[in-house]
């Protein structure tokens, strides 16, 4: 008897192979959304630092000049202190400002990124259970095609044993005739 379910069972088997596959890719595309998310925020972390220091070396700057006047220009220390007050005070409104809203920033995309694992996570679990659910349909859907196959062979073996069985008995009654009409 040949075995006609072999096929069959291997092209299911693929099927699912690459169900599972596709599920597993999906998987590690979020995981990777969600690393670059977390890459984001940190780089964020840093461009605010930065910002900082660029911000600070300009107020630094800004008063080395000041520095350089008094030391250069006779009298002009009390107009320097008045100019370094006004700086200092714009400065720390300035930072004030910026850290301010990388803070706004930081939440928003802290609360964005929340949100977004939440509901990935949420889609990932939905799709896993629709999943199972579609690959034991897939199993059931194998066992009834196989169980078919199988007797579909069953019966052509039938066919196959019932019509060797009537060329047997054509043979013998064609040797029988060939008997007779030699006697």
């Amino acid at each position: 008897m040949v075995d006609y379910t072999t096929p069959i069972a291997t092209t299911f088997e693929l099927q699912r192979k690459s169900i599972e596959q596709s599920q597993k890719a999906l998987t590690q595309t979020v995981e990777a959304q969600q690393r670059l998310n977390s890459a984001v925020v940190d780089g964020l972390e840093s461009t605010e630092d930065a910002q900082r220091q660029l911000v600070e070396l300009q107020q630094d700057a800004i008063h080395q000049t000041l520095d350089a006047v008094e030391a250069n220009v006779p009298g002009a220390e009390g107009t320097t202190d008045d100019v370094r007050g006004a700086v200092d005070e714009q400065f720390a409104q300035l930072l004030d400002g910026h850290e301010e809203a990388f803070d706004a920033l930081a939440a928003e995309l802290d609360e964005g990124i929340a949100t977004y694992d939440e509901m990935t996570g949420d889609y990932l679990d939905a799709l896993e259970e629709q999943i199972e659910m579609l690959l034991d349909a897939h199993e059931e859907l194998e066992s009834q095609s196989v169980a078919a196959v199988e007797q579909l062979a069953d019966q052509v073996d039938e066919l196959q044993a019932q019509v060797e069985e009537m060329q047997a008995q054509m043979q013998d009654a064609s040797e029988q005739a060939l008997t007779a009409v030699d006697a």
